[in-house]
C-alpha cells in the first residue's frame, strides 16, 4: 500500500482522537464550572449549616470544651460579613496571627486587619481574653471550714438571728467539710417553714455536696428544738443514708444562740474523719452551745 493509501486510512483515526480530546477537554470544563457552582452555593453563613453543627447548638448539646476554638471565637463574633460567616471569619482569624495566644495579644488595629473584624468585634475579643487572664490571675479560693457545730453557727448566725419569718437553709459541703455554697430552701411564716426531702437533696445534687447541714432559725429568739423540728430532722437523716449524702447537723438558730441536734442526741451518723487530718494547734475545745 501506498503513501497515500496509509494516510487515508489514519485520517479517520486522527480526528476522532481530536475529536475525543475535544471532548474530554469540553467536559472537564463542564465538570470545573459545576464545581465552582457547587462551591458557590456552600452553606457560608451559620445559619445555613445544618443546625446539629452550628456552634451555639453545640455548645448547649455538649458544653464548651467540645468546640475547637473557631468554634469558640464564632459565638463571640456573632456575624459575619456579606457572604462569608463568622465561622469563616474566626477561621481566618487564627490563621492570621498563628495561635491563640498570639491572638489574645493582638492589639485592636492588628485585629482588624483580618476582613470581617471591625472596631466592636475587635473590642468584644479583647475584653473575653481579658476575662481569661483575670480568671487565670486569681489566687485559690480559702473555702471555710466545718469542723464542729459551732464553726457552722458562725457562718449563719449574725444573719438569722433578727429575721422576723422562718428561713431553712443548707450548708453545701465537700469531702474535707469545706462550705461549697449556702442555699435558701425555703422561707415560710412566723412559725415555720417546711422542707421537704426533695428540695434539700435535689440542691446538695445539684452543688456537688458530700454532706450538708441543715439550717434554720426560730423568729421567737428561743432555739429550743421542738417536735416537728426533730421529726424533721429524723426524717432527712433517713433520705440522706439512701442518696448517700449524709445529714451532718441540723442547726436551730434564735436570738444570739443555737441548738445544734447532734450535739442534743439527733440521729445522725458518725461523722466522717477529714481526710487531711486536724489542724495545727486544733484541740477538742468546744464551740459556745445554744440554750
Amino acid at each position: 500500500m501506498g503513501t497515500a493509501g496509509r494516510d487515508a486510512e489514519l485520517a479517520p483515526s486522527l480526528f476522532h482522537r481530536a475529536d475525543s480530546g475535544a471532548a474530554t477537554e469540553r467536559r472537564a470544563v463542564c465538570d470545573l464550572r459545576l464545581s465552582g457552582a457547587a462551591l458557590s452555593e456552600r452553606p457560608r453563613r451559620i445559619a445555613d449549616l445544618p443546625q446539629e453543627i452550628r456552634p451555639r447548638e453545640r455548645l448547649l448539646r455538649h458544653g464548651a470544651a467540645a468546640l475547637s476554638s473557631a468554634e469558640l471565637l464564632a459565638i463571640l463574633l456573632r456575624t459575619g460579613f456579606r457572604d462569608h460567616g463568622a465561622l469563616e471569619v474566626a477561621t481566618s482569624l487564627l490563621g492570621n496571627h498563628g495561635t491563640l495566644d498570639r491572638l489574645a495579644a493582638a492589639t485592636p488595629s492588628e485585629l482588624r486587619r483580618t476582613t470581617g473584624i471591625g472596631e466592636v468585634k475587635a473590642l468584644h475579643l479583647l475584653a473575653a481574653f481579658e476575662l481569661g487572664r483575670r480568671l487565670r490571675a486569681l489566687p485559690p479560693r480559702t473555702r471555710p471550714v466545718v469542723r464542729r457545730p459551732a464553726d457552722a453557727a458562725t457562718l449563719v448566725l449574725d444573719e438569722l438571728r433578727f429575721c422576723d419569718t422562718e428561713r431553712c437553709w443548707v450548708l453545701l459541703l465537700n469531702t474535707r467539710h469545706e462550705v461549697l455554697d449556702r442555699t435558701e430552701l425555703t422561707r415560710g411564716g412566723l412559725a415555720s417553714s417546711p422542707v421537704h426531702p426533695r428540695e434539700l437533696f435535689r440542691a446538695a445534687v445539684r452543688g456537688g455536696a458530700a454532706a450538708v447541714i441543715l439550717v434554720h432559725n426560730h423568729p421567737s429568739g428561743d432555739p429550743t428544738p421542738s417536735r416537728a423540728d426533730l421529726a424533721l430532722t429524723a426524717r432527712l437523716c433517713r433520705a440522706g443514708r439512701l442518696m448517700g449524702i449524709p445529714v451532718l447537723d441540723h442547726l436551730i438558730i434564735g436570738d444570739g444562740r443555737y441548738v445544734s441536734l447532734r450535739e442534743h442526741g439527733g440521729p445522725f451518723d458518725p461523722v466522717p474523719a477529714d481526710p487531711r487530718g486536724p489542724r495545727r494547734g486544733a484541740g477538742p475545745r468546744e464551740g459556745p452551745r445554744g440554750a
